[in-house]
């Protein structure tokens, strides 16, 4: 059976997620985009997935927005992403892992809805760490 481990930004929230992924998708939508902060969100989504909290349950916050089926959780002291349970599974963010899954992103969705600068990103510069602004 698969196992995957991973934390909030902080390091006081730890979670186990035991079964295996069967879908890895980068969500374009402008919700997902305005929880992510980025261009899009990294979800994993597993039907028969178990979630355990190792540690910091009590601070996970679960959101959901009123009238829709988004939803999201986060650690209430760093804000970091975390899993929640949907529909019987689990949706985990893929930043919050420490493991690495099985699986490999498998589609981008809700390209429609995609922010404007989101697009030719491939062609940009990349640097392995922080660039210097003049080096942009």
């Amino acid at each position: 059976m698969e196992h995957n481990h991973g934390t909030c930004l902080c390091g006081g929230v730890e979670y186990a997620i035991h079964g295996p992924f069967e879908g890895f998708f980068l969500c374009h939508c402008s919700r997902c985009r305005k929880g992510s902060g980025s261009a899009h969100g990294a979800n994993l989504f597993s039907s028969n997935g178990r979630l355990h909290w190792k540690a910091g349950a009590d601070r996970v916050v679960n959101f959901r927005v009123a009238g829709t089926r988004h939803a999201r959780a986060f650690c209430s002291d760093c804000g970091a992403a975390l899993p929640r349970l949907e529909g019987g599974g689990v949706v985990v963010p893929a930043g919050s892992l420490d493991s690495t899954p099985s699986i490999t992103p498998q589609a981008h969705i809700f390209v429609g809805d995609r922010a404007a600068w989101d697009q030719d990103l491939d062609a940009l510069p990349r640097f392995e760490s922080r660039p210097d602004p003049g080096n942009r």
